[in-house]
């Protein structure tokens, strides 16, 4: 299943700036696949993973920490990791949408908890769910620095998982 989670586009303006960057989006990723087990029969509940890439691989991550016995696997291609270190590197403007009512709501300066809290860096502990990441040198999105931090705090708590970081791959943010 492919969740239409709150923020994301093509149901309007009103269903887009009902975005809950790193928060109620997550659940609405996590219910689509109860759902999805609940109404189709033949669904493995033991087989059931999870992929995303960039802000969805962010969703990813933070369903399995959240979520652990319900994923048998995950993949996060280029994910969001480290909301703080991203508001950071990104422009002004980028970080007053963040803080604008329809994300976040307060910039990391007004509320840095509530921006760790949306992390996937700060809940590295709780991996219990094999793990793949990617990334790419070459990202102009998704500093390849903000996965390192993830990957480096993954393996601080002696968690396993495997990772590649490409070297300056074709296509930046959008190679495959």
């Amino acid at each position: 299943v492919a969740p239409d989670y709150r923020g994301s586009t093509g149901y309007g303006a009103e269903f887009y700036r009902q975005i809950d960057y790193g928060g109620r989006e997550n659940d609405d990723c996590h219910l689509a696949g109860k759902w999805m087990l609940e109404n189709y029969g033949f669904l493995d509940p033991k087989r059931v993973g999870i992929i995303g890439w960039s802000h969805g691989g962010m969703i990813a991550l933070m369903n399995i920490f959240e979520h652990p016995a319900d994923y048998a696997a995950a993949y996060a291609g280029v994910p969001v990791s480290d909301l703080v270190a991203r508001m950071g590197y990104k422009t002004e403007s980028y970080r007053r949408e963040f803080a604008a009512s329809t994300h976040i709501g307060k910039s990391p300066y007004e509320d840095v908890k509530e921006y760790l809290r949306r992390s996937p860096v700060t809940h590295a502990a709780k991996l219990a769910t094999p793990l793949l990441i990617h990334t790419n040198t070459s990202d102009e999105d998704v500093n390849v620095q903000e996965v390192e931090r993830l990957i480096a705090a993954l393996k601080a708590e002696g968690k396993k998982f495997e990772y590649t970081i490409y070297q300056n791959a074709a296509g930046g943010h959008h190679f495959n």
